[in-house]
């Protein structure tokens, strides 16, 4: 028996349905994980209900391929409406979940496609009362208008998400399925399982449809995550870290490094431009300013909101640059490219000192700035006062 033999033969639907329900068991588990945590979103539901039809259709089919097992036309007619329902349930929930999740999915057009199945089921029997009477040789049954229906949908749904800005998997697991669909019918009912090709096609193409999804299900997992653990560390508004996280970054660095630097920076007569302008208005500002900080910041350190219209950026002690001049850098760019000025402090840590002490001698200096004539640079001297850092506009002067 040559290797073509083993595969599209008995042994061949066994592995690839073991394979197939092995992976929709990992897909199920992460599936009730997503719906533990999003139980307001209805589509992870439907994604477990979708896997379990799926796992039960290849468990059907792994209990027909085994020797021992009775050849059953019912079993076989089951499993293709099965095949059927899984399919357009998991690709109607994937589409879901790349355009809006909270969306309703249950709709006229789910539940007509759901039903159509039993009904074009039901036809067939009407039509072909012999069509659960065993065939001899043990070789299934074919419902002609099952078989179709699950190529049009497919081609119908691979259709329907050209315009949609989907996962690159996504597509190609339809296209996959769709190969699929058209391999199976050509074998039922042109090559009658004479072609080794197709019969290898219609037994594992059915795993590479699935482990795609298992991929797509996976970044999906891991996107969630991310997200999760980023809202966590970071401001909503500006993107730079939370308060928490910032001094967190600190404390361990101050460990790894021996010392950092704090600028404390703070946007000057905000609260007017927020009466003035707005709220939207002034969160644009507050963005951008955010954003000079940050790109200032990040090679050597990182930056953080503190609270309101007060942004932070710690700066390693092992940069090779001056706290100072980083300070000065920020404040001369957000006065040349906004609408505001900020006053500015800086404190550099010495031993024993703890970031919260380090902080607040920043913002004492940062206040230093604030009530000597604002946009300015103030830095804490070692013997712990501060003093104003004249800005580059002002010694021109």
């Amino acid at each position: 028996m040559t290797i073509v033999n083993w595969l599209t033969g008995q042994t061949g639907i066994i592995l690839s349905s073991a394979c197939v329900i092995i992976i929709v068991a990992l897909m199920l588990y992460m599936s009730v994980k997503l719906h533990q945590s999003y139980r307001k979103y209805k589509v992870y539901g439907w994604l477990i209900a979708g896997l379990l039809l799926a796992g039960i259709q290849h468990a059907i089919q792994l209990f027909l391929a085994a020797p021992e097992a009775n050849d059953s036309p019912a079993l076989h007619l089951f499993a293709s409406i099965l095949q059927i329902e899984s399919f357009i349930i998991i690709n109607f929930v994937f589409t879901k979940l790349y355009t809006r999740p909270s969306g309703r999915l249950i709709g006229p057009a789910f539940i007509s496609l759901l039903a159509a199945p039993f009904i074009l089921t039901g036809i067939q029997l009407y039509l072909d009362s012999n069509l659960l009477h065993p065939t001899d040789g043990g070789a299934g049954i074919q419902v002609l208008t099952l078989d179709f229906y699950a190529v049009l949908i497919n081609f119908l749904i691979l259709m329907d998400t050209r315009g949609i800005a989907l996962n690159r998997k996504f597509a190609i697991s339809l296209v996959v399925y769709f190969i699929y669909q058209l391999s199976r019918v050509a074998d039922g009912y042109v090559f009658h399982g004479s072609s080794s090709g197709l019969l290898l096609m219609t037994q594992f193409v059915p795993l590479v449809y699935f482990t795609l999804l298992f991929l797509m299900l996976f970044e999906w997992v891991i996107d969630r995550m991310l997200d999760i653990h980023q809202s966590s560390i970071t401001d909503g508004l500006t993107t730079l870290y939370n308060r928490k996280y910032f001094n967190s970054r600190c404390e361990k660095w101050m460990r790894e490094r021996g010392s950092v630097s704090i600028i404390f920076c703070d946007i000057d007569n905000f609260k007017r431009l927020n009466d003035t302008q707005g709220h939207h208005a002034a969160d644009i500002v507050l963005k951008k300013v955010a954003e000079i900080i940050k790109e200032e910041s990040g090679a050597i350190g990182a930056a953080g909101r503190y609270g309101g219209e007060e942004l932070l950026a710690v700066i390693r002690g092992d940069a090779k640059v001056k706290p100072e001049d980083v300070a000065e850098t920020i404040r001369r760019r957000v006065e040349t490219e906004t609408i505001v000025t900020i006053s500015v402090g800086v404190s550099t840590s010495v031993s024993g000192q703890t970031i919260q002490e380090l902080i607040k001698e920043a913002d004492e200096a940062m206040y230093v700035s604030k009530t000597t004539g604002k946009n300015k640079v103030s830095v804490v001297a070692k013997a712990g006062r501060s003093k104003p850092r004249r800005s580059s506009k002002a010694a021109n002067a």
